[in-house]
């Protein structure tokens, strides 16, 4: 059967999954499936797509493209060196990566693709994505809807009747849709939106104030015009900052030798509060509610006719999202699908049923319980010393942190209990508590800021890290079984599936063999992962060698030449001693 895949194309990030064992996986090579949506050029004018175009994007945003979906529709010219292209042309770039991802994992030719939009594309839009696929070489069996697509990952399994709200906040695009799903049928009731809203809008908001800062504090007029490098370094601190800021209370942004005043450098050095950031983006927060409130009216219903709400987008992970959702529906929104990957999970459904495959699952492992901590608050409207917070919600997708700040309640105090509980209570007594734990204070004054930070992975292990912010003074702690009511064999079959959800094999067809996906040695992946993670802290040199030499460990690895792999990865050890 001619294999068709699913592709979310979207502004900031961009996958393709496809139907392996009646299940829809995101493909994967040596990443997390997830590619950024930049097109570059190198030095030798060879293009560049994904993480290797955006790690060159503050080094030469001349040669690069971030966010061309926001210009799909449009007749725009975009320069990338010396030649002009369409967005529909930059797009095939990305869509053409995908498509080679894809047969590289397969192991046969990808020619049918779904292709998701948001709800609130234009005709114009639609049709620039789908020439889009074509120029990648492509046939496009379908165009759908992103929240129809969302509601296939979260559904396919559901027969009776639901509603559904789908709240789609992406890097570019921001939609709203209800829709009524029976059957396996997903009609769609109401659809608004904004398709100039977007992380972008988000980040910009932090440039902005980055840029002020470096004017009145470190004397440095700024402008994107004459100093594009410098924008750009700040557009990649103020994306990094709000991911930071989604799961910790602050974020400190560092950015050395940001410019020169009276012939001496300044250095950009700036603490953003999760407060503060929500603050800022207030406006456009309201903006998307106004939506919601709009797609209800136009669907003719209340909020409590609402059977579930579901996130989509990256941008759904700042917290103040899901908080205004849930107090105006009276639920928390479902999240265990991660917001980056239920578009394209579910274009990989849809992708299966053009082929006549009723494929229904989605693997995943989330927490089936909420965990957090106690502190002074409010239950329903009464003071009290026990107010449960959750830190860790239910369903949430496995592993996951997230950190809170709390303050103290008079001048010198001494010491605090930290409480671990598990439950859904509001009130942390009627929960169950699973730790508590006594933190010695340094006296600091009243309202001095105590962060507490939570980590928990697939195999129930929970660890736990309280800061005295002003001081750096630490506890930590580690409950080893915080998801006790699992038994040893559902805990075995959870980490079945994710393991079967990262490395699928499939079966050879057609004479061709078949291509396992990301199976490297577990300290081959540890070291490309943690590498992963510090690029951003890495200078511009180090970042281009840990990648170059990030490719010959995983190239050497899936060729069997281990000690080849492991002498590259002692010459990257070296260079992440340096970063941190």
């Amino acid at each position: 059967m001619e294999p068709i895949v699913g592709i979310d194309l979207g502004t900031t990030n961009s996958e393709i999954a496809y139907i392996i064992e009646g299940n829809a996986i995101v493909l994967e090579d040596n990443d997390n499936g997830i590619v950024p949506s930049c097109v570059g050029l190198d030095d030798q004018g060879t293009i560049l797509v994904g993480e290797a175009a955006r790690n060159q994007a503050v080094a030469a945003p001349e040669r690069t493209v971030l966010s061309v979906k926001r210009r799909m529709g449009s007749d725009e010219k975009i320069r990338l060196g010396d030649a002009d292209y369409l967005p529909q042309e930059i797009s095939a770039f990305i869509v053409k990566s995908l498509k080679s991802r894809a047969e590289k994992i397969l192991g046969r030719t990808v020619n049918r693709a779904v292709i998701t939009v948001p709800a609130y594309f234009t005709d114009a839009q639609r049709q620039a994505t789908r020439e889009a696929g074509e120029i990648a070489g492509l046939e496009v069996a379908r165009i759908i809807n992103e929240p129809t697509a969302a509601s296939l990952a979260y559904e396919s399994e559901q027969k009776a009747p639901r509603r559904i709200l789908v709240y789609d906040l992406g890097g570019g695009t921001f939609d709203v849709s209800i829709v009524r799903i029976e059957e396996g049928v997903v009609e769609v009731l109401a659809s608004t939106g904004d398709n100039r809203l977007g992380g972008d809008d988000f980040d910009q908001k932090i440039v902005d104030l980055l840029a002020a800062h470096c004017r009145d504090q470190l004397g440095l007029k700024l402008s994107p015009e004459t100093d594009p490098m410098v924008f750009a370094r700040l557009k990649r601190a103020a994306e990094t900052a709000k991911k930071t800021l989604s799961s910790a209370p602050y974020a400190l942004i560092e950015e050395d030798h940001i410019g020169r005043k009276k012939f001496q450098d300044r250095h950009l050095s700036y603490e953003l509060s999760r407060t503060d950031f929500e603050e800022l983006i207030l406006d456009e927060v309201d903006r998307t509610m106004e939506s919601v409130n709009q797609a209800l009216k136009d669907a003719s219903l209340l909020p409590s006719a609402i059977d579930k709400i579901i996130l989509v987008g990256g941008s759904t992970r700042i917290p103040m999202i899901p908080r205004r959702l849930e107090a105006k529906f009276g639920r928390a929104p479902h999240g265990e699908i991660d917001p980056d990957l239920c578009v394209a999970l579910g274009a990989a459904i849809q992708g299966g049923r053009e082929m006549g495959i009723d494929a229904t699952g989605v693997l995943l492992d989330v927490t089936p319980y909420t965990f957090g901590t106690s502190a002074l608050g409010e239950v329903n409207g009464q003071p009290c010393m026990t107010t449960f917070v959750p830190l860790i919600r239910r369903n949430t997708k496995l592993p996951a942190a997230r950190t809170e700040a709390f303050c103290t309640l008079y001048d010198d105090q001494e010491a605090v209990d930290v409480k671990v509980f598990q439950g859904e209570n509001p009130d942390a007594l009627d929960n169950i508590q699973i730790g508590k734990y006594t933190f010695e204070l340094s006296r600091q004054p009243e309202g001095s800021v105590v962060t507490l930070h939570f980590d928990l992975d697939v195999n129930g292990i929970l660890k736990i890290e309280a800061v005295e912010k002003d001081t750096g003074k630490k506890l930590n702690a580690v409950i080893e079984n915080a998801l006790s009511r699992f038994s040893e064999d559902e805990m075995a079959a959870s980490r079945e599936r994710i393991q079967t959800l990262w490395g699928e094999k499939t079966a050879p067809e057609d004479g061709q063999t078949a291509v396992q996906a990301n199976t490297l040695p577990p300290d081959v992946s540890e070291m490309l992962n943690r590498a992963e993670s510090l690029l951003d802290d890495a200078s511009v040199e180090d970042r281009d060698e840990m990648i170059n030499l990030m490719e010959d460990i995983a190239d050497a690895a899936r060729a069997g030449d281990l000690e080849a792999a492991r002498e590259r990865m002692a010459e990257l050890d070296d260079i992440l001693f340096y970063i941190g």
